[in-house]
């Protein structure tokens, strides 16, 4: 099983090294990506989540459901790792990998799918955005 410090070794090897990471409480992390986003690396034996907050809802009802169909059919054709949900108020992306057989792979792999979906949803998710 994956220990809080190979899950360090993990992060500290992202982006060849060059990763922004910095661990805020113990098995808790923040991972500053490209173009500013910043996602939670949270170690939970007998899983490790990977979490990026989005967005805040939109206050309109009618904006909402547009919203929650885009963030649906992202990830039913679009993710491989992970998915969008609600938390509170905000729009997240979250992964949940176990810790069993994890391997710096497959932790890289999610990573880097939140990433690229994050970068690339952003432009079509903005007009949702109020602030």
């Amino acid at each position: 099983m994956v220990t809080k410090d190979d899950l360090q070794s993990f992060l500290d090897r992202l982006e060849g090294g060059a990763a922004d990471v910095r661990e805020v409480e113990p098995g808790l992390w923040v991972v500053k990506v490209a173009g500013g986003a910043e996602i939670v690396v949270t170690y939970a034996p007998p899983v490790v989540i990977l979490r990026f907050r989005v967005m805040e809802l939109p206050g309109s009802v009618e904006k909402q459901g547009e919203l929650f169909r885009q963030l649906l059919e992202y990830n039913a054709r679009e993710l491989v790792h992970g998915s969008y949900g609600l938390e509170g108020n905000h729009v997240v992306l979250t992964d949940t990998l176990e810790l069993e057989n994890l391997d710096y792979s497959e932790f890289e792999a999610s990573f880097d799918s939140l990433s690229l979906a994050l970068s690339s949803h952003l432009g079509a998710l903005a007009p949702f955005r109020e602030r």
